[in-house]
């Protein structure tokens, strides 16, 4: 299906993942595996699944489903989703597994208790009413352990935020809707989302929005901050300060390119070249404001780069970097609202040199 964009949707692990299980248990209890498999989404769409995989043994069924993201850069696109189902004794309820590929939570701040496979609240519970409907529909008592699997899910993982966050030995399944929007970067949100749920149930004071690694190294050489304070934001400064807002941290430290943060000064809560530019007439009128006389301004607004424009005013003494880190500073204190946060920024060269900075408003 098409979204507003023309971009193609696609289904969540967690989508695929009920469907897996949906067709392994129908399998279990009829003989045959349902081939395309349909199930119901929370919102009521009634997407169908080819099976990829299916096996059927003495009291258990497996299905597998090829993950289709759409159009949306999706890093598990493509992976093979699993779901093993097995009879249980009557009473036992809908009990999840982890299996090969599938993470396991080792640390406090996530909606699933330690120790746990890494299968989402809202999977877990399309799970459940899937298993409900199937066993209604051919008798069965809906009495199952489902195992989830993703093939190279621990390979795929390392790319993800799960060792970060504590989710260790694979992926997370995931999805509130079952459905992938292009583009919509909402996994990426939702992690920046644990990560903050994270640092605060380990107890930390203290956290960093970092756009990259490179600023991640910077922050780490500053403060010596522990992995699990910092946040891979990315272009995503506004998800930050929304959730910080909502659930607060005695002290974030935004830490960034010195382009990037420029927009943030300039007001903009999405950072990726595609979405926001770099202002230059801002740079120009904050140069003015740290002593720039007229032609060094007009030379900064007219600068390729906003880094061309900082060093233009670094040969002539005006501390361009600083205000860009003030304006941002004040930018995110602004969306943090009455938030009990203290805000400081740093600007940083592409070497991970800090350029500017702005300590926490007093």
């Amino acid at each position: 299906q098409l979204g507003r964009s023309g971009l193609r949707a696609g289904w969540t692990t967690g989508a695929c993942a009920t469907a897996a299980a949906t067709a392994a248990y129908a399998a279990l209890l009829a003989g045959d595996f349902p081939d395309p498999v349909t199930i119901t989404l929370p919102k009521g769409q009634t997407p169908s699944f080819a099976l990829a995989a299916e096996e059927l043994g003495d009291g258990f069924a497996m299905a597998g489903i090829v993950k289709d993201a759409g159009d949306d850069p999706d890093v598990t696109h493509g992976a093979l989703v699993r779901a093993t189902v097995r009879l249980l004794p009557p009473g036992a309820g809908v009990v999840f597994r982890a299996g090969p590929g599938v993470g396991t939570v080792t640390r406090a701040g996530l909606p699933l208790d330690v120790g746990e496979p890494a299968i989402n609240p809202v999977p877990r519970q399309m799970m459940r009413e899937h298993i409900a409907r199937t066993a209604g529909r051919h008798g069965g008592a809906g009495d199952v352990e489902i195992t989830v699997s993703v093939d190279h899910g621990e390979e795929i993982a390392r790319s993800t935020w799960n060792p970060r966050l504590g989710i260790l030995g694979g992926l997370s399944v995931l999805g509130t809707t079952g459905i992938v929007v292009p583009y919509s970067c909402s996994a990426w949100i939702d992690s920046i989302r644990r990560g903050v749920d994270v640092a605060r149930a380990a107890g930390r004071t203290h956290v960093a929005g970092c756009t990259g690694s490179t600023s991640e190294r910077t922050v780490v050489a500053e403060y010596g901050l522990p992995e699990d304070a910092l946040l891979d934001m990315g272009d995503f400064v506004g998800a930050v300060l929304k959730y910080i807002r909502r659930h607060p941290v005695g002290r974030l430290t935004l830490c960034g390119g010195f382009a990037k943060l420029s927009k943030l000064a300039a007001g903009h809560m999405d950072l990726h070249s595609g979405r926001s530019q770099v202002d230059k007439g801002l740079l120009a009128e904050l140069a003015r404001r740290g002593g720039a006389d007229g032609s060094l301004a007009a030379a900064v607004a007219a600068a390729n780069t906003g880094l061309e424009a900082l060093r233009l005013c670094v040969s002539r003494g005006v501390p361009l970097g600083d205000l860009v880190a003030a304006a941002a500073r004040d930018q995110a204190q602004a969306v943090l609202r009455e938030a009990p946060v203290a805000v400081d920024v740093l600007c940083i060269d592409r070497a991970g040199a800090v350029v500017g900075r702005a300590a926490p408003r007093t």
